[in-house]
């Protein structure tokens, strides 16, 4: 992801752990870094909600459907390779 700009907090550190931060699971001080980047990092802002957006219709229309055993694996699989993808461009840049 290309922001435009240097942060404190990496693009790439950022959107590794948005579900995280949308879970209310990470710590206080990593709340803020995520915020504070958020503010000034257009990009991540808009992939913060699409997270956020994503994460609330999964729960509200697959709440209480049963989940394939590989889904999991296939979604962590995917969001790795993203990860990578994204670190790859950033070092590009």
């Amino acid at each position: 992801m290309s922001c435009g700009g240097e942060h404190a907090t990496p693009c790439s550190e950022v959107l590794a752990k948005v579900y995280s931060y949308i879970d209310g699971e990470l710590e206080e001080s990593n709340c803020a870094e995520i915020r504070e980047h958020l503010d000034e990092c257009g990009p991540c802002l808009a992939e913060y909600g699409l997270e956020e957006v994503v994460k609330k219709l999964v729960a509200k229309h697959c709440g209480a459907d049963p989940v394939p055993g590989d889904l999991r694996d296939k979604v962590l699989h995917r969001l790795e390779a993203a990860r990578a993808d994204l670190q790859v461009r950033e070092r590009a840049e």
